[in-house]
């Protein structure tokens, strides 16, 4: 099975505010919410694939 590439920390950001989040609050992680749940993004370039589709299923 071929390694998944991860992500751009701010594309990330980017993609989840398109989504319908906001960005509450930021230091080594990113911490954003739809009002509804609430996600955190590592400051990490790049971002594991793993980690990211833990926060993929809240869309």
């Amino acid at each position: 099975m071929p390694k998944l590439p991860g992500i751009n920390h701010q594309r990330a950001v980017k993609a989840f505010e398109k989504a319908g989040f906001w960005i509450t609050r930021q230091g080594k992680h990113i911490t954003m919410t739809n009002g509804e749940r609430i996600i955190t993004i590592p400051r990490a370039n790049p971002i594991n694939s793993f980690t990211m589709a833990d926060n993929a299923f809240l869309i």
